[in-house]
């Protein structure tokens, strides 16, 4: 017969096993998404040593600022001279979708503690919203969350270092055509979501409205088509959405 003690003890041995193993299954889920990041993560390490940064300075880009785009970005401000003012409006832009996650994660981590309320929050990028977004309140579980989101931060920094490192000794590494990755990262966070006619239209607007205004060198053409097909995708789901869900309720 056990004692009060070991059994207190076995049960907590118990809860901490689950606690790696749903750790383990959350860094094993988004690990498809930290291979399609690595050449994103070199072009990213090694066009701040380009710019002149020094390897604290490009490192501390990637385990503070932690957002691959914004980085790019800020790097190609600050390599043009760009004032602190531009730069952290731009990167605000870049990243103001992560507003969006937030919002759409809300149910599921406000009533966690603080510290796993700002740790999940550091940790939220699309990659962790791909994996995790979906989640209900019941289904939700933190260390999966974790698991996902500090693993990519992880790799996400050993790439940035591995192209710090190359960036020294490999000249023009962006001439390489790393800079595919992003395009397909983002695709393969995007079709997933597809499971509707709005979500859909939202991409097909987004993706066609970019190309135009791009090839017509608008200004914040980038900002526009996403503000465009979020208009979009919800007028449809607004006007049909709730007409072809009574439609059929009543099939």
């Amino acid at each position: 017969m056990q004692t009060p003690v070991s059994s207190i003890d076995h049960t907590l041995r118990g809860e901490n096993e689950n606690k790696f193993k749903l750790f383990r299954q959350g860094a094993l889920a988004v690990t498809p998404l930290c291979v399609a990041v690595i050449p994103w993560g070199l072009l990213a390490g090694s066009f701040a040593v380009d710019i002149g940064l020094d390897i604290f300075q490009s490192q501390a880009l990637s385990a503070i600022v932690f957002a691959g785009s914004a980085q790019l970005v800020a790097t190609g401000l600050i390599n043009a001279g760009a004032g602190l003012a531009t730069i952290l409006l731009t990167t605000l832009f870049i990243t103001s979708r992560h507003l969006l996650y937030g919002l759409t994660m809300r149910n599921t981590i406000s009533p966690l503690p603080l510290r796993w309320r700002l740790g999940l929050g550091f940790l939220l990028t699309d990659e962790l919203f791909a994996v995790c977004g979906h989640h209900s309140p019941k289904t939700f579980n933190r260390w999966y969350a974790l698991g996902a989101g500090l693993w990519f931060y992880i790799c996400w920094n050993l790439a940035s270092f591995a192209g710090i490192v190359a960036g020294k000794f490999i000249p023009n590494l962006d001439s390489l055509g790393l800079d595919f990755a992003i395009a397909a990262t983002f695709i393969a966070i995007v079709i997933p979501t597809i499971k509707n006619i709005a979500v859909l239209i939202s991409i097909l607007v987004a993706m066609v409205l970019s190309v135009t205004l791009q090839a017509f060198e608008v200004e914040g053409g980038l900002m526009i088509a996403s503000l465009a097909a979020m208009i979009a995708g919800y007028s449809y789901d607004k006007m049909f959405g709730k007409r072809q869900q009574e439609t059929g309720d009543n099939a």
